[in-house]
């Protein structure tokens, strides 16, 4: 599947996204500046006051055990993207996670397998792409959604995809666990301690975003 699947991507590539890509890392940057105000503003009077009253409620093992819950779940997403990248082993080390959390971690909701040997890791399709020499094309912001490229975007779209909260059928349940997902990662991040005013926080947000992600595709 790996020799099958990465010369059609790089063909995409080859289409798509080297066009986009000499268009210049942020050629959106009017747009985007708007959106990530717009973003900033949502959090402020939405999204940050819902993770607040979350973490209020909650005790600290219970968020833990809320932020596990969710990492279980992008394991599966995890060990594909291992075995697209060439790392079988890595790939069984993440499904072997999944598997042990699932059951004996009781959904993953307690870590089992990180005690018996079995690390962590975070892959996701956008990395995949990277790592098979896509660029990344525009920089991007997205409502609601943040800071990506177009490389990330489509990567994000296939994991989405894929994931296993889209498997439920039931509607509100389903939608309950993505913004349950949401509410946890922002709490996780209330502590996060804040960039200067004076700083121009859109430029500084852009390169830690690309910074990083380059980092995980290099790693």
């Amino acid at each position: 599947m790996y020799t099958l699947v990465k010369p059609l991507a790089m063909l995409f590539c080859s289409v798509v996204f080297t066009g986009c890509a000499a268009m210049g890392a942020d050629p959106l940057e009017p747009v985007n500046r708007q959106l990530q105000a717009f973003n900033n503003g949502a959090d402020k009077v939405l999204i940050k006051p819902l993770a607040m009253g979350y973490a209020t409620v909650m005790p600290d093992s219970g968020e833990r055990a809320v932020q596990r819950f969710f990492s279980n779940l992008a394991e599966p997403n995890t060990a594909a993207n291992q075995l697209l990248q060439g790392r079988p082993a890595l790939a069984l080390n993440d499904a072997g996670r999944f598997l042990i959390n699932s059951t004996v971690g009781l959904l993953g909701f307690f870590d089992v397998a990180q005690n018996m040997g079995l690390a962590r890791h975070s892959e996701d399709f956008g990395q995949t792409l990277g790592l098979w020499g896509m660029p990344t094309g525009p920089y991007i912001v997205f409502p609601f959604r943040g800071p990506t490229t177009l490389r990330d975007f489509a990567g994000g779209y296939a994991d989405t995809v894929a994931s296993i909260p889209l498997t439920i059928d039931h509607v509100p349940t389903r939608n309950s666990l993505f913004a349950l997902q949401i509410v946890t990662l922002r709490a996780s991040l209330l502590n996060t301690p804040q960039s200067p005013t004076a700083t121009d926080r859109y430029a500084l947000f852009r390169d830690f975003y690309l910074q990083r992600r380059q980092a995980q595709v290099q790693q």
